[in-house]
């Protein structure tokens, strides 16, 4: 099921009951959409082309390597392009050398994506084999694409942001504070990281 609309709903009513100031900001803001990518490495590839750039730019270089590879950008198609192919594309030698990295993880059957680990911090530990995935991106991977529920990216900026605001906190907190504040919302706490974005730049909060 996944984090769909209703299991959002679900897990932020849990939270709201354990957190006032999380029920306050529901009968405001309302609940947010459900977030969705598809599974597989070709949501990957795109978090490496994304990294780093501007989101236009990124749009710019994805749409140019799917002209390049084809429909479905098939890995076979990547793994032959030559560096001045995806030069053209935009992509920089580290990149390149990072989506090569993910494909022939996936070919040499190191990487199967539809066999993660069910434990998540392995799952997190698998993704990260891949060059120029780091753990924030590992757990965008796992929040949107699986709809893992308790997916908790502590380091990412607007999820400190949101969390200082939903919590009349101080200052932002850190990644280590913002772990430690979530502890007590499992095994919701995905629900509780798209809710922070939803929140985030809401001007009613």
């Amino acid at each position: 099921m996944g984090l769909n609309a209703e299991a959002l709903r679900d897990g932020l009513d849990a939270i709201a009951l354990r957190e006032p100031a999380i029920a306050r900001a529901l009968e405001i803001t309302g609940y947010p959409e459900p977030r969705k990518r598809d599974p597989g490495y070709v949501t990957l590839m795109r978090t490496i082309v994304g990294q780093q750039v501007s989101v236009s730019a990124a749009n710019s270089m994805w749409r140019k390597l799917e002209e390049l590879l084809g429909e479905g950008q098939p890995i076979e198609h990547l793994l032959a392009a030559s560096f001045d192919e995806l030069r053209a594309c935009g992509l920089s030698r580290q990149k390149q050398g990072y989506l090569r990295s993910l494909c022939e993880l996936v070919v040499e059957g190191a990487l199967d994506f539809d066999a993660l680990p069910a434990d998540d911090e392995a799952a997190i530990a698998t993704l990260t084999r891949i060059k120029g995935i780091g753990r924030w991106s590992a757990e965008i991977y796992l929040l949107f694409a699986e709809g893992r529920p308790d997916i908790w990216p502590a380091g990412d900026l607007a999820v400190q942001a949101g969390l200082h605001k939903l919590l009349g906190l101080e200052e932002r907190p850190g990644e280590k504070l913002t772990r430690e504040l979530a502890e007590g919302w499992r095994p919701h706490r995905g629900a509780a990281a798209i809710f922070t974005w939803h929140c985030y730049n809401n001007p009613a909060l």
